[in-house]
């Protein structure tokens, strides 16, 4: 068994950006002592969110509960529990960008 979160923080939602695209608002937050900030997409029609909402964010190798990899996606798992069970919205594929702050800071 392995623990399959890279990475789990709290973040407040500053400000949103709905104007681009019909179903997706592009959230923008901190965490609480703003060493790291958050842009991230989010479907608006299955997962509202506003300013001044507070989101916990986790980002994980894999959405199984063990930490092994996952062989098949994760929708072919009908009932068997996994991750995304402890979550209201998932995103499952690839982290799109990624960007190193100064003095080696993550952003």
């Amino acid at each position: 068994m392995s623990d399959a979160t890279l990475y789990e923080e709290t973040f407040n939602i500053n400000s949103t950006i709905a104007d681009k695209y019909d179903r997706v608002t592009r959230v923008i937050g901190a965490t609480h002592d703003a060493s790291t900030t958050l842009a991230l997409d989010v479907n608006h029609e299955l997962y509202p969110l506003s300013s001044g909402e507070t989101v916990t964010m986790v980002l994980a190798t894999t959405l199984n509960l063990d930490g092994t990899k996952d062989e098949r996606g994760w929708r072919e798992k009908k009932g068997e529990s996994t991750l995304a069970d402890m979550y209201d919205y998932v995103c499952y594929g690839k982290v799109y960008r990624f960007e190193e702050g100064e003095e080696g800071n993550t952003m």
